[in-house]
C-alpha cells in the first residue's frame, strides 16, 4: 500500500482576481508564469533586504492560485500580502478549513515524476515536489473527500515521521526547523537548488540581494544533510575541532540538517577531521535534489 501523511503544520491561501498573476510575479521569488494547471512551483517572499519571511507551494486550481505554507504563520502572510496588493484586483483568502495538506511518498498514477507536475483531481490538486521527485507528491485536497480520494488512489495513512525522515534525508529545508524569519537567505538554504528561485524573472521583492549572493559567490554558510553518529539535538552547536562551525537543525533518525559554514565543511573534507556536534560525529553530505 502506498502511503499518505496528514501534514498538519501546512495551511492554505487562495489567491484569485483578474490580477492575482501579476501581483504575485512582482513580489516572490520563482517565477509565476510557470504555473498552469499541469505545473505547481515552490518560492518564497522575502524582505526587501533579501531575507527569508515565508515559503510556499502554489499550484492552479480552478480561477485562484493555492498557496500551501506554514499554518501557523498563514495569517502574517496574508496580511502580509494584503500590504501588498493596494488597489489591485485580487483577493485572499484562508481556504484550510476547507482544504487538507498531504505529502504522498510513493508515485501518483496520471502525475508525472517531473518535479511540480500536476494534476486536478477531485475537486483539489496533486502535483510532484517541486523541489525534487524524490520527496514524492504533494496534494490540497477537500476534507470532506480527501479519505475517498486517497484510498481510490491506493493510500494509505502513515505518520508524519515518515514525510520527515524522507525530507531530512534529501536534506530539504523546513520553515519551521531549518530557516531562520528575517535572517536565512534563499541560497544558504538551497532554494536555486530545489527549485525554489528564478534568476530570469524580473524584479521581486529581495531580489537585488538574492542576486548578488548568487552572482558575486557571497554564500558563506549553507544548509547540508549530514549523517549522524551518535546523539544529537536541534540546536547542538556543530564544532570543527574547537572551532564554531554551524548549528544542527533537523533530526529524523540518525541523519539530521546542520547549518553549516562552508569553508569548515571544506576543511573537514581536505584534512579528513570530524565535525562534532555534543558527543556525536557528524558526515556532511551535498543536498541532492
Amino acid at each position: 500500500m502506498k502511503t499518505a501523511v496528514l501534514l498538519e503544520e501546512r495551511g492554505l491561501l487562495a489567491v484569485g482576481g483578474s490580477q492575482r498573476r501579476e501581483f504575485l510575479q512582482g513580489l516572490i521569488s520563482n517565477d509565476v508564469e510557470k504555473i498552469a494547471p499541469s505545473q505547481a512551483i515552490y518560492g518564497a517572499l522575502l524582505t526587501p533586504q533579501g531575507k527569508f519571511l515565508f515559503e510556499f507551494f502554489i499550484a492552479e486550481l480552478g480561477d485562484v492560485l493555492l498557496l500551501d505554507t506554514d499554518r501557523d504563520r498563514l495569517p502574517d502572510l496574508q496580511k502580509r500580502l494584503m500590504m501588498y496588493k493596494l488597489r489591485s484586483d485580487v483577493t485572499i483568502a484562508d481556504r484550510s478549513a476547507d482544504f487538507a495538506v498531504y505529502a504522498l511518498l510513493d508515485p501518483v498514477e496520471g502525475v508525472g515524476d517531473v518535479p511540480g507536475a500536476a494534476l486536478e483531481t477531485d475537486g483539489g490538486v496533486i502535483f510532484t515536489d517541486p523541489r525534487s521527485a524524490r520527496l514524492g507528491a504533494r496534494a490540497a485536497l477537500p476534507r470532506a473527500t480527501a479519505g475517498a480520494t486517497l484510498d481510490r488512489l491506493g493510500f494509505a495513512p502513515a505518520p508524519f515521521e515518515a514525510y520527515e525522515a524522507r525530507r531530512v534525508e534529501v536534506g530539504a529545508a523546513d520553515s519551521r526547523r531549518d530557516l531562520e524569519v528575517d535572517k536565512t537567505l534563499l541560497l544558504e538554504a538551497n532554494f536555486d537548488a530545489f527549485n525554489g528561485v528564478s534568476f530570469s524573472k524580473g524584479c521581486y521583492v529581495g531580489q537585488e540581494l538574492t542576486a548578488r549572493t548568487k552572482y558575486r559567490g557571497n554564500v558563506r554558510r549553507k544548509l547540508y544533510p549530514v549523517v549522524i553518529e551518535g546523539f544529537a539535538a536541534p540546536g547542538t552547536e556543530v564544532l570543527l575541532g574547537d572551532k564554531p562551525a554551524g548549528e544542527v537543525r533537523s533530526i529524523a533518525g540518525n541523519r539530521g540538517i546542520a547549518l553549516l559554514r562552508i569553508e569548515d565543511v571544506a576543511e573537514a573534507c581536505e584534512q579528513g577531521a570530524p565535525l562534532t556536534a555534543g558527543s556525536a560525529t557528524l558526515r556532511v553530505e551535498s543536498p541532492a535534489p
